[in-house]
């Protein structure tokens, strides 16, 4: 049997620059709520600096952010892992130097 390993392009669209989970956040939740981080912080039992900065895209979800924020708006944590890991595979696809690697040729 051959092994065959689609190219990145053949396996999945990439999407370009995906948003920033706290950015999907602000415009999903925070804005049509008309909710502050700071109370979103509090509904959640975060420090405000903990969504302040997510809100602002200077730090990365953790999973505990997200599981707490599917909790309380009847989503999934993996919905807000995955905003993240997306995120982290397009800023790492721009700056990651894989030029010395040699891809495996399958028999």
């Amino acid at each position: 049997m051959e092994t065959r390993f689609p190219e990145e392009s053949q396996a999945m669209t990439l999407i370009e620059k995906p948003s920033h989970p706290g950015e999907v956040l602000v415009e999903l939740y925070l804005e049509p709520l008309n909710m502050p981080a700071n109370a979103l912080a509090k509904r959640l039992n975060v420090s405000r600096t903990r969504i302040e900065r997510l809100v602002k895209g200077e730090t990365a979800l953790t999973v505990d952010t997200a599981m707490r924020l599917s909790k309380f708006f009847g989503n999934t944590a993996e919905f807000w892992v995955n905003l993240q890991r997306a995120h982290d595979l397009a800023r790492a696809r721009k700056t990651a130097d894989l030029s010395d690697i040699t891809p495996l040729e399958a028999a």
